[in-house]
């Protein structure tokens, strides 16, 4: 019962792979790099791989088919970094690896709290030892309506741990729930758009919400709007996102996702040319914070995950029901 591991992180998860599979009675091959034409032949002999979020195109999951995988688990919640298609042409079963809410929801609040307090600009005056005031004046919470989209699990655990602050929460998603309504309003968009301070992103990214916030949405909000995204990249298309922060239409961001960020992040590139214009305009702005992907970030998620990839290889290898086979 063999186990193909890409993108092993050598701190964090080789250790705990190793500990769970001898406890599941299985056998890994580890690599510490993103899967590629160039390693695919790592995972001969094995049924299962193991990834977190590389770009898993169809030429790769042909590839993969080749050396004889059947199932692809992502240590992630979304899976939309995999050709979906691709893998039903090819007979490839597809699993995630959904972890607890309360990492995005800390992280999320974390960047809701910092772009109303413009803290990507004080940390820069205090790097430079200028200690000054002036445009630094920040907003409370309590005194703002925040408008929340998505209200999965870490939606609705964000909501949750927004009603502490006092602040009037806007909600929308296509299934609503009943307990996030004791904290919030469900309301169409539109609302959103023209009621919200603040806009935080949790809805995985779908054909129909791609660019979700663009020119014409963007439009629609409130001058000096906060956006917040800790969900994918694509929802926003960056090029009108840009021109907003420019114009003065958006106040401020805190983005933790990007478009086009499959294969820089979690790389060291610091000598490197990034082909990412976008990117490096939005790190360029003092009122942007931006985080390289790292929300879900914790202990807890990192235990979690691991282990659930591997029961899930196990559960797919021995024909048994799988609770995270998702295609």
């Amino acid at each position: 019962m063999q186990v193909t591991v890409y993108n092993c992180r050598p701190f964090d998860e080789k250790e705990l792979f190793v500990d769970y599979a001898r406890e599941l009675g299985m056998e890994l091959v580890l690599c510490n790099d993103a899967p590629d034409l160039n390693n695919v032949s790592l995972c001969r002999g094995s049924k299962c791989v193991d990834v977190i979020t590389s770009k898993i195109d169809a030429p790769l999951i042909e590839a993969f088919h080749e050396q004889g995988v059947e199932y692809i688990t992502t240590r992630t919640i979304g899976y939309d970094h995999i050709d979906l298609e691709a893998a039903k042409k090819c007979g490839i079963k597809v699993g995630n690896a959904p972890y607890g809410p309360n990492g995005v929801a800390d992280y999320t609040v974390m960047l809701i709290l910092m772009s109303i307090r413009r803290m990507n600009a004080i940390l820069g005056r205090t790097n430079l030892q200028d200690y000054t005031l002036m445009g630094l004046n920040g907003r409370e919470l309590r005194d703002l309506t925040v408008g929340v989209i998505g209200t999965g699990r870490i939606g609705a655990t964000v909501i949750r741990d927004l009603s502490g602050f006092g602040c009037r929460i806007l909600a929308y998603d296509l299934y609503e729930k009943e307990e996030v309504k004791q904290y919030a309003s469900y309301v169409p968009l539109t609302e959103i758009w023209k009621e919200a301070d603040v806009i935080t992103l949790h809805t995985p990214l779908t054909e129909d919400n791609h660019h979700l916030i663009n020119q014409e949405t963007i439009a629609q909000m409130k001058d000096g709007v906060i956006l917040v995204n800790t969900a994918r990249g694509a929802l926003i298309d960056s090029d009108a996102f840009i021109d907003a922060i420019e114009a003065g239409k958006i106040g401020a961001a805190g983005l933790d996702v990007v478009e086009n960020e499959f294969g820089l992040y979690y790389y060291d590139h610091k000598s490197d040319i990034l082909k990412n214009r976008e990117l490096a305009l939005l790190r360029s702005f003092p009122n942007v914070t931006v985080s390289h992907h790292m929300a879900f970030y914790t202990r807890n998620y990192v235990e979690t995950v691991v282990k659930d990839s591997l029961m899930s290889c196990k559960l797919y290898m021995e024909g048994r029901e799988n609770p995270w086979e998702v295609a």
